[in-house]
């Protein structure tokens, strides 16, 4: 099986990690559960400047280094590939943070795992070429039999895969989706497991 993992929520605790620095930067406190849309210049009720700022911050080296692990993770995606199933991580992270996300995945027990910079958002220029930098003809071309993904501005990118199985990570964002048949609402990495059925 070709198995994709999203990054950001579905891996380690990025939301959780902005709430606190919009709080710090902007004083916009807002608890984790009512972050309701995945775009956070809109759940933050930030400006432009002031989200770019946000994004700036959320992105230095030293920060995507310090975002928590989401529990599960690194052990159900470790018993998969055990199994001899093939996991890519797929992830609308700017290319530009390539590096410590790398570092990151490497030091959280996702070294065996290969991961891709995908424009998912429209964040990235993607002008620079690499083998880790995926434009979207490459994407399609890549076929997956089971996706872990997050968010439901990301779900478009399934639609050429009628067979692909979808295990939606349950987050506030996207308590309020209406899920296609092929999509499984779960509610953290034992219940992935569990309905993967690897």
């Amino acid at each position: 099986m070709k198995i994709y993992v999203d990054y950001d929520d579905c891996l380690c605790e990025t939301a959780r990690a902005f709430t606190g620095i919009a709080a710090r930067l902007f004083g916009k406190n807002v608890p984790y559960e009512k972050v309701h849309f995945f775009n956070l210049q809109e759940t933050f009720r930030l400006t432009d400047e002031e989200y770019r700022e946000l994004m700036k911050e959320g992105h230095l080296p030293e920060v995507l280094l310090s975002y928590e692990e989401t529990p599960g993770a690194s052990e159900v995606i470790g018993e998969w590939m055990d199994r001899g199933h093939e996991v890519f991580i797929i992830t609308g992270r700017p290319y530009s943070s390539y590096e410590p996300s790398r570092r990151w995945l490497d030091e959280h027990g996702f070294d065996r795992v290969p991961m891709y910079c995908l424009d998912k958002y429209g964040r990235d220029s993607f002008y620079k070429k690499s083998d880790y930098n995926l434009e979207l003809a490459d994407y399609y071309k890549m076929k997956f039999d089971i996706a872990v993904e997050d968010s439901p501005a990301a779900f478009r990118f399934f639609d050429h895969l009628p067979d692909l199985r979808v295990m939606v990570y349950d987050r506030p964002w996207n308590k309020t989706c209406e899920l296609p048949e092929r999509y499984v609402r779960c509610s953290d990495w034992d219940h992935i497991r569990m309905n993967a059925g690897l």
